[in-house]
């Protein structure tokens, strides 16, 4: 009966595996038909693809400065939208931050000028993110590579003004 028991619970693993690889085809297939911009969603656009984050904006120094600390876990294909009022230089760190988390670091005109993947959760090293920072992009560690995101991607978003490298379609 234990050895059922175990396979079952294998199977559950592996269905639990399953729909989360589908829900995460259906959230890039979706952003890829997806045209408006709405200031609770990030969408990102490479070589590989387009994918919608849901995301809370971080726009204060009060938000910027809690982040994600003490957020347990973080559903698929969500995050933290940092926003700066110009570029400028930032580092970030991960005190009392629970989960891993790839940080996307985005220049003012939405494009991905550096990506620092895996960051380990309670680590207080310094994570820089460039000279020109002004949005930064918080997701779960790992997702970043398995979406195939890299530096010179594009980022849309209300927040990125007229000079956006990927714009949001006019009303």
């Amino acid at each position: 009966m234990g050895s059922r028991s175990a396979r079952g619970r294998r199977g559950h693993r592996g269905f639990r595996g399953l729909t989360a690889a589908l829900a995460l085809g259906l959230s890039v297939l979706g952003a890829a038909v997806a045209a408006a911009c709405a200031p609770d969603e990030v969408t990102l656009r490479g070589d590989w693809g387009q994918a919608r984050f849901s995301v809370e904006v971080a726009d204060t120094p009060e938000t910027r400065a809690r982040g994600l600390m003490f957020v347990e876990e973080m559903p698929t294909l969500s995050g933290m939208l940092f926003v700066y009022p110009s570029p400028q230089p930032v580092s970030f760190w991960m005190r009392n931050t629970l989960i891993p988390l790839d940080m996307l670091f985005f220049d003012d005109t939405g494009r991905l000028t550096r990506l620092h993947r895996m960051a380990r959760p309670r680590d207080e090293t310094a994570i820089p993110g460039g000279d020109a920072v002004q949005f930064v992009l918080e997701i779960n560690g790992g997702m970043a590579a398995r979406l195939g995101i890299t530096e010179g991607d594009v980022m849309r978003h209300p927040a990125i003004g007229a000079d956006a490298a990927w714009p949001c379609p006019a009303d």
